[in-house]
């Protein structure tokens, strides 16, 4: 009797066998979502915003590991505000910015200008945003309203996003902040460029707020607000190699405002540039406020014409406000702002103006070279506060 085996049928079985698994693999680890395959246009002028969403949903939905949402080069994608809401059954996510993303063309074109976000991130763990794409807020609408800040939707926003990592992308002309990192812990931003006018208003760079374990390095923030925010909750947090200008500078605060209790530590700023900066190294709080501030360091400092390039505010009062007699103050601890170098942009290079209610207390100033751009003598100021210094600014800070 013959045998019925043919060893040609075994191979294809096996082949197909091979590609099935293979297929199976491929949308279990490692698939892409193109959002032009869920419908977006990227033509700058169709709304994408609900292709965006649907290419999400089906991602985040998604088993297995290594996701990726792709928004592809060569094209220009228009969204109104959206949610990329998790978490995600995937234990890491990528949103891959290869293109270029646009606002509506003017605050009257958004479908919800009085958005506080446009473009929101929510409770992803494992999330990496990456490319060499852009995003631009178009925001010169909003600036030129007048509109307060808190009336402006910032450009990206992550809450609640743990081990999150930007890294690339660019951010342009955001109506308010273009990043704000709100309740994240394990946080990397690395390699990205946020750039707005110098004169745009509450442009902020970066604004951190109930994070831990933030590292911002190798960095080009160039805006009309702070480069760095450090607000409440602001704990565990390295900011090196950053070119900051235009700007604000880098601040820890406003804290304490309207009485609110306000808790930022363990700081470290180092090897930044400040290039033609209102503010350097700040730190500023409001009268009446509670909490503390403590163990921050600033460190290899260079300055190009930047005005108060050391400052501490206690006294710091936004616009709109009147001043009012201060009862409590938050406490500013075991700062230190060390080897800092270059010129001024003003006389007044340091300015350290802390509460009589609480003073500031281990405040050292170390190798402090910078002098003024006109030549004349640098002056500095140092009210209500303790601690030591190096150089030949002795007199300023009163020893304990």
């Amino acid at each position: 009797m013959k045998s019925s085996y043919h060893p040609h049928i075994m191979e294809i079985i096996v082949r197909v066998v091979f590609v099935l698994t293979v297929v199976n693999f491929g949308f279990l680890n490692g698939q892409v979502y193109d959002v032009l395959k869920f419908g977006a246009k990227g033509d700058g002028t169709t709304n994408d915003s609900e292709a965006f969403v649907e290419a999400w949903k089906a991602m985040c939905s998604s088993g297995g590991s290594n996701k990726t949402l792709l928004i592809p080069s060569d094209n220009t994608f228009l969204l109104q505000p959206l949610v990329f809401q998790g978490p995600c059954n995937s234990p890491s996510v990528q949103v891959k910015l290869e293109g270029k993303i646009v606002a509506p063309l003017n605050k009257a074109a958004w479908s919800d200008f009085k958005s506080y976000e446009w473009v929101s991130f929510n409770k992803i763990i494992g999330l990496t945003v990456l490319g060499s794409g852009t995003i631009n807020g178009r925001g010169s609408s909003f600036w030129e309203a007048n509109m307060s800040a808190s009336k402006r939707p910032t450009q990206l926003y992550f809450e609640g996003c743990n081990n999150l990592e930007i890294n690339g992308i660019a951010s342009l002309d955001s109506p308010r902040n273009h990043i704000s990192i709100h309740n994240c812990t394990q946080v990397k931003i690395t390699q990205i460029k946020l750039i707005a006018p110098g004169d745009s208003p509450n442009t902020d760079g970066i604004d951190i707020s109930t994070s831990t374990d933030v590292e911002i390095y190798d960095t080009i923030v160039g805006t009309g607000d702070d480069c760095v925010a450090l607000n409440s909750g602001s704990i565990n947090i390295n900011i090196t190699r950053m070119q900051c200008g235009p700007g604000h500078g880098i601040s820890v605060g406003s804290l304490g405002k309207d009485g609110e209790e306000s808790i930022v530590e363990n700081v470290q700023v180092t090897n930044c540039t400040f290039n033609e900066t209102n503010n350097g190294a700040r730190i500023k709080t409001w009268p009446n406020g509670k909490g503390y501030a403590r163990n921050i360091v600033f460190m290899d400092i260079t300055l190009t014409e930047t005005k108060n390039p050391i400052i501490i505010d206690q006294q710091y009062i936004d616009k709109g406000r009147i001043d009012v007699e201060e009862s409590s103050a938050v406490a500013i601890s075991n700062v230190t702002f060390t080897n800092f170098h270059g010129t001024s942009g003003q006389d007044e290079i340091i300015k350290i103006d802390c509460s009589e209610v609480t003073y500031c207390k281990d405040i050292v100033l170390d190798r402090i070279n910078i002098t003024t751009v006109d030549g004349n003598k640098p002056i500095v100021e140092c009210s209500n506060a303790y601690g030591n210094s190096t150089n030949a600014y002795d007199g300023c800070l009163k020893t304990q």
